[in-house]
């Protein structure tokens, strides 16, 4: 019985606070020009995340492959890591993505 009570007073709590949040003025769009800058911006951080993930996934495959060409019998070894440190330099060109796309879909 307590619980269902707390459940009633936390859902009359909530619609109590809510009403003024439904009642505020909608606000003006953003300006077109803004609207262009965060395209441009989420454009370029994306080219710069895709960048820098490019030259951090090339030093981390010659960093492998020359570990490799030295030492064959530790191949098993090198190649595990490698992939894990790919995908992890990988997610972070997608979280940039993602950030992008919020940014130009929250226009």
């Amino acid at each position: 019985m307590k619980g269902l009570m707390r459940f009633f007073v936390f859902t009359l709590i909530l619609l109590l606070f809510s009403f003024p949040a439904m009642a505020a003025e909608e606000k003006p769009g953003l300006d077109p020009s803004v609207k262009q800058m965060i395209a441009l911006a989420a454009g370029f951080g994306v080219a710069i995340a895709a960048f820098g993930g490019a030259l951090g996934q090339a030093r981390g495959l010659v960093s492998a492959l020359d570990g490799i060409a030295r030492n064959p019998g530790a191949s098993g070894r090198i190649v595990t890591p490698m992939i894990i440190g790919l995908a992890m330099i990988e997610s972070l060109v997608i979280y940039s993505l993602v950030v992008s796309l919020l940014l130009i879909f929250k226009l």
